[in-house]
């Protein structure tokens, strides 16, 4: 074996050791980079056949040529197996055990109180609507007297209420924010809702809270009569609570509105019959509503030989126990899970 031939087997056996010796990619690339590439000393080493005779180059080239082939075929082999490797640690490492139980995602359920204003606040808009919210706390100014409740009116005794000081109250109604939408509509037509909460001096019993939500709706402009707030309310109510339940008006007296109307809706309970929820009436009252009053009219800058309007409130509560056959007003408040998963979503 000549001088020339020992020196490619020697560098060989030293790239083959190499090569096995690398035990991550990385590792194995550089191998490659540094032995097996054009500019390699290996490849150097054909410079040595210059000083060959014939038959010495011939063997000299065979054995580099095999030098190659082998080592090549060794670095794709190991290549192929740090690959498949690298493979088998990822799948280890992110196998999932088809054997272990599932994860269960509890469905959490929503209080009615909100279902029920989503759902009539989509009834109102979808009837071209516009939501207006107010303060929670209002001055006596826009609570009362904007409502045509002045001072010394007997309206406010069953809500002078909860007072912060002498000129600002948790508003009892929702109205307030009816008159600021006046307001800002410059005496022009107006037809808007109101929901919110609000805050009377009521007994706490199974129809009554202290705090309670409506919704307030407000329309306003020329040629508005009683007829079109009968057809409004009856077609809220036919969405609400179908063709099956009995629905009365009854005349009232609201200072805010003129003419006044009550309605009534069939108790939930005992379906007319008279019970403890509806009293023995048999009916249960959830709207009150009438012809905005010229004096309200007026103050918020309309002329009432011009524009007309209706107005109506909404108990939140109520729409809701009639709704879902709730028996006592003080469930909606009070938190409990085993009330609000009833009313999971579908």
């Amino acid at each position: 074996m000549s001088e020339e031939i020992k020196k490619v087997n020697d560098l060989k056996s030293m790239i083959i050791n190499e090569i096995n010796n690398a035990n991550d990619l990385v590792t194995l690339k550089a191998v490659a980079d540094k032995h097996l590439s054009k500019k390699s000393e290996l490849n150097s080493l054909m410079s040595l056949i210059k000083q060959l005779s014939g038959d010495e180059k011939t063997a000299f080239g065979q054995a580099m040529n095999n030098a190659r082939k082998e080592l090549n075929e060794l670095y794709q082999a190991k290549e192929k197996f740090l690959n498949e490797a690298m493979i088998r640690a990822k799948l280890e490492k992110e196998k999932i055990d088809i054997t272990l139980p599932g994860i269960k995602y509890n469905v959490g359920g929503i209080n009615p109180f909100f279902k029920i204003i989503d759902e009539m606040v989509d009834i109102f808009t979808s009837m071209g609507y516009q939501v207006k919210e107010g303060p929670d706390v209002e001055t006596d100014y826009f609570n009362f007297e904007r409502m045509n409740i002045p001072s010394n009116h007997p309206a406010r005794e069953m809500q002078d209420s909860f007072y912060i000081d002498n000129n600002t109250l948790l508003r009892t109604h929702t109205s307030p924010a009816q008159a600021h939408a006046m307001d800002e509509a410059d005496a022009k037509p107006l037809k808007i809702i109101c929901p919110g909460k609000c805050y009377r001096r009521d007994d706490d019993d199974a129809t009554h809270s202290h705090q309670f939500g409506q919704i307030e709706g407000l329309v306003i402009g020329k040629g508005i009569n009683l007829g079109n707030l009968k057809a409004t309310l009856e077609l809220f109510l036919r969405k609400m609570f179908g063709e099956k339940r009995e629905v009365r008006f009854r005349s009232s007296y609201f200072p805010f509105t003129e003419p006044s109307v009550e309605v009534d809706i069939s108790c939930m309970e005992c379906q007319g019959k008279g019970c403890s929820i509806c009293k023995g009436t048999g009916y249960i009252e959830i709207l009150g509503a009438g012809m905005v009053h010229p004096n309200v009219l007026k103050m918020s800058g309309y002329d009432p030989e011009v524009y007309s309007g209706f107005a109506f409130g909404v108990g939140i509560e109520r729409v809701a126990m009639l709704r879902y056959g709730i028996d006592d007003i003080r469930k909606i408040y009070q938190g409990d899970v085993r009330f609000v998963e009833q009313f999971k979503r579908k």
